[in-house]
Parts: structure tokens; sequence; C-alpha cells
């Protein structure tokens, strides 16, 4: 089959690799689109440490059964499917009390660290075992069910925090995960969200997506406008989806006392942080680890249209021109938000 594979930092190759086979618990799924994740833009460098060459990465991928293992039950060659990005046990004690998401022996699709390398998406063919496998909603296009999983994220990400319907929730980082989060804190009825970014263009989608008000960081204050929107108390709850110590600084400084700020990206291994303003300010933190369950959910919502994937498409384009998309990401190219690769 044809892949394309990380072969050294910043450099890729399409190129014939050996086909999976299944596991007796495995299916092998004909990958009909596969989205281009920040943390594969930002690990195809080396920064995250998650990329190692060589790795097939891709981890946002919707496809069709191609064939089963000897133990797989309930799938059948066609079958329309998208799949979550985290493998998990079933067996440990987390997995067992339902945080899949925590497991004990946790890997993720298109990852290659220190503990493992587990290939990913961007093929023709990827092995996944049956357990995370997900159908997808009649009329529902690969190249919108690809995204489920960042959507996946985003909701997981909204229900860990206190309820968010009365208060003013804050979205700093209006990328795919961002906007997803505007979006999830919309169906779970928040009604004021302001958005902060760097990009007019992203930030008039959160404005569709159902931000009341937005903020661009590098034009303006965000913290004296967000004090400004909130007649000087701050902010109820802050989401933040980028991981790097300014933006982090801005979705931590703009909460009220007693806030919520919820940790959702994570691009950095490791930040500065405003100790004593969460101390003082009895700040409660939450992380966020991709999702737990939300998949069908997700994908409800998504086939109904009160998710929107979309709108965030900017390119589909064929996996072989692959290299050339990723330099554009890679690069910042204005407009482009979401790439899918399609095999």
């Amino acid at each position: 089959m044809k892949a394309l594979v990380l072969k050294e930092y910043k450099r890729f190759a399409y190129e014939d690799v050996p086909t999976p086979e299944p596991g007796p618990d495995e299916v092998i799924i004909a990958v009909k689109a596969c989205g281009i994740c920040g943390s594969d833009v930002h690990g195809m460098d080396g920064s995250t440490g998650r990329r190692r060459p060589p790795i097939i990465m891709g981890h946002e991928a919707a496809g069709v059964v191609a064939r089963s293992g000897a133990a797989v039950t309930g799938w059948s060659p066609g079958d329309r499917v998208t799949f979550d990005s985290t493998l998990y046990c079933g067996r440990c004690d987390f997995c067992r009390r339902g945080l899949i998401n925590l497991c004990d022996n946790r890997r993720v699709l298109g990852v290659s660290c220190e503990a493992y390398r587990r290939h990913g998406a961007f093929a023709d063919f990827v092995a996944v075992p049956q357990h995370i496998l997900y159908r997808l909603p009649d009329g529902l296009p690969f190249e919108q069910a690809a995204l489920a999983e960042p959507f996946a994220v985003a909701l997981h990400a909204v229900s860990r925090g206190p309820a968010p319907k009365d208060g003013m929730a804050v979205v700093v980082g209006a990328g795919m995960i961002g906007l997803a989060l505007v979006q999830g804190l919309r169906q779970a009825g928040c009604e004021r969200i302001i958005a902060v970014d760097v990009a007019d263009e992203r930030l008039a989608l959160a404005g569709k997506f159902g931000a009341t008000h937005l903020v661009h960081s590098a034009r303006e204050n965000a913290l004296e406008v967000i004090l400004g929107l909130t007649e000087g108390r701050g902010a109820d709850l802050a989401f933040e989806a980028v991981g790097i110590t300014p933006t982090v600084d801005v979705a931590l400084g703009c909460l009220r006392k007693g806030g919520a700020l919820m940790l959702v990206g994570n691009v950095a291994p490791r930040i500065e942080f405003a100790l004593q303003t969460a101390v003082t300010r009895e700040i409660t933190i939450f992380g966020s680890c991709a999702s737990r369950g939300e998949y069908p959910a997700c994908l409800d919502m998504l086939a109904r249209g009160e998710l929107q994937s979309g709108p965030l498409l900017s390119a589909a384009a064929p996996l072989a021109d692959g290299a050339a998309w990723f330099e554009r990401l890679y690069r910042k190219e204005p407009g482009l938000l979401k790439v899918v690769l399609q095999p």
C-alpha cells in the first residue's frame, strides 16, 4: 500500500509500505479521509518528541471496513466508520471505571515516542482494534466525519468543567479545537462566549459558530477587553486551546476570583505558570485529555448539523500531495485551518 511517511524531521516520503495484517480483534480500515492535526504539524519538526521518525502519522480519520480478524464480530466489509484516536486496553483499573482516556496502556494512533510506536492513518489502510470503531450516520461525508475526533476532544473538555450556562466563558485560541469548543459551549447552553485569537479569519468563524465577543489579541489587550466585558470582574470559565505560556497567561489572567481554567492545548511540554495568581484567586484548574465516550453523541450532532465541521475544511487533497500541505501548514499560511488528505 501507499503511505505518507515522516522519514526524518521535516521530510516526508509518499512510498510503498507493507499493508497491515489484522490481529484477532482488529479491523483493517480502507482510509477515505484523514485530517492533518495541529499536533502532527508541531510534531513533524521534533519539537513535541511524540512523532519520532520513521512514522506514519494521522489519527483524525474515517473510512470503510476492508477485512477483519478472526475474533471480530458486528462489523462487515463496506461498513462506514470512524475510530477513536486513543487505543485503550479495556482491562486496567482506569478502563474498568470508564476512564478510557487515562488507560494505563494507552496508545495513540500515528504517534511514536519513547514508550511506543503506532502507525496511523495517512495510508491506504490502517489497523485498529474493533472496540474503538464507531459507525457513521447515513449521509455524513467521510471528510466531515474525519473531524469527529477534535470535536469529541472539545465536547469532553466542555463536560469536564462547571456548567457554563449562566456564566461568561472564554476560549483562548481559535484553531480547530478552539472553534470546536465554541460550538460545544453553545450546544451546552452557554450564551456568552469570548473568543481570543490573532487571526481575523479564525475569529470570524468563531463568531459564526456562536462566540458573542471576538478579541484580536495582536491588536488589543485581551485582558483589558475581557475585564471591560465583565464589568471588571473577570470571566467564570476559560478554555486554553493552544498550550504555550502567553496564551495560558491570558486564560488564567482573565478569570474572576474562584473561576475555573480548563487546559486543553499542550503544544509545549512545559510552560511558565503564574502560580500566585492561581493560588491567591482560588482558581480551579482542570486538565482535559482526548475524549471519553463522546464519539456517538458527536457523530449524531455532526449529522444533524448541531456541530459543523464543513466550514472548518480548508482543503481536501490527495495523500500523495501531503508533504506540500504539511509544509504550508507548518509555515502558518493565512487562511488554512483544516486540511484533509485522501488516499
